[in-house]
């Protein structure tokens, strides 16, 4: 049966697993520590938590890009408080001159496009994640959940462009699950999801469906359940399993690294 139940975890063990990868992947690249984009919301605590779990707070520094008149205040609270709580250094960098130029520059900007001009905002704090990174030696740890990483609810070399994705083998409420082993604060945890991408813009408004029901749905169809099977055990309509698995589909190439043709004996 399709329950919350089905998606149930052994949150210790995922957590101590989670910390282990990370630990081993930025030693195994030679640097020094991680830098995580913080943006108030459940999946960036959570990583910055088991970030900080592995390397140690002197070895994690988070940054928060709000935007002036988008971010809400409490997000950037949240994320001062959160880096207080586990003894992160936490810059602030205002994004909103950053995304004003490049409106200004971008020949086919247009403000009634959402996805296009909301993507300028994630693209541009991965620019200011990869120049911590570099000026620090450090490596890039993204938040995307599976969620999110299945139905392509993520900016191509936005938020989806970083070293590490240490939680994207994780459903939404998995990630919850995590989250409360962690001891997140319960308001970061109830938070409504969103990218920030536009004013009032919500994960769940755009994407049409519940995190609760996506993350059922994509478990079953990865069970070999039918369309059919789905929606009657959801009590869903079919038209709703199928735009969500219709979505994982057609979003299959920001899941992949860019395809080489193959021209000669001897490739990489």
């Amino acid at each position: 049966m399709l329950t919350t139940e089905s998606l149930a975890i052994n949150a210790q063990k995922t957590a101590e697993k989670i910390e282990n990868f990370i630990s081993l992947e930025v030693k195994r690249a030679g640097l020094k520590g991680a830098v995580i984009s913080v943006s108030g919301g459940i999946d960036s605590s959570v990583i910055l938590a088991l970030t900080v779990r592995a390397l140690g707070p002197e070895n994690v520094r988070a940054i928060t890009m709000p935007e002036r008149d988008v971010t809400p205040e409490s997000d950037i609270t949240d994320v001062i408080r959160l880096a207080e709580a586990y003894d992160v250094t936490c810059d602030t960098v205002e994004i909103t001159s950053i995304i004003h130029v490049m409106r200004q520059i971008l020949p086919l900007y247009a403000p009634s496009d959402l996805v296009s001009s909301g993507n300028i905002k994630p693209r541009a704090r991965m620019i200011v994640a990869y120049h911590y990174a570099n000026a620090l030696k450090s490596m890039v740890i993204g938040s995307s959940n599976k969620t999110e990483w299945l139905t392509g609810y993520f900016t191509k070399h936005g938020d989806g462009g970083v070293d590490l994705m240490p939680i994207a083998d994780l459903y939404k409420c998995q990630v919850r699950q995590i989250a409360g082993y962690l001891g997140i604060p319960r308001n970061i945890i109830d938070k409504t999801p969103s990218g920030g991408l536009w004013p009032g813009q919500t994960d769940e408004g755009e994407i049409g469906a519940s995190y609760d029901t996506l993350d059922l749905v994509l478990y079953g169809a990865e069970r070999g359940y039918s369309d059919v099977e789905i929606a009657g055990q959801l009590n869903i309509e079919p038209e709703l399993v199928r735009r969500i698995l219709d979505r994982v589909k057609a979003n299959e190439h920001k899941r992949r690294i860019p395809l080489i043709l193959r021209l000669s004996d001897v490739t990489v």
